[in-house]
């Protein structure tokens, strides 16, 4: 068994494409209506996609509490030097809660935490 996507439920599709096309560097895979007043829109180049939904018959992530989309950079320093640039705000974070890993949380439009990663133990192979 594979794991496909997850969906999220978005207000604004535009703004929502664009946060995880341009900030979590997933490219557009497909992007199609989906029945009256819907929209769907896949993201990623790898096995496993991010779905966004945006339309009226499909809610948003209202309460995305405890939920968090994990991307793993080369570089958090890099990423949280981008971040920045772009004018978004860190969530929390930097942590390194040991010696092989650190990571940092943004939020996306809808307010799901999105987690940047780096493997410092793939790093020192």
């Amino acid at each position: 068994m594979k794991f496909c996507w997850c969906t999220i439920g978005v207000k604004d599709m535009e703004s929502s494409v664009k946060f995880y096309s341009e900030i979590a560097g997933l490219p557009v895979n497909r992007r199609f209506p989906a029945g009256p007043g819907m929209e769907i829109c896949f993201l990623g180049d790898g096995e496993t996609k991010v779905e966004l939904i945006c339309g009226a018959g499909h809610k948003a992530a209202a309460n995305a509490e405890g939920l968090s989309l994990g991307f793993e950079v080369k570089s958090l320093e890099e990423k949280l030097g981008f971040i920045k640039e772009k004018g978004l705000a860190v969530a929390a974070g930097p942590f390194q809660p040991n010696p092989q890993i650190k990571f940092f949380f943004v939020k996306d439009p809808d307010g799901v935490s999105v987690q940047f990663v780096e493997n410092l133990q793939a790093a020192a192979l």
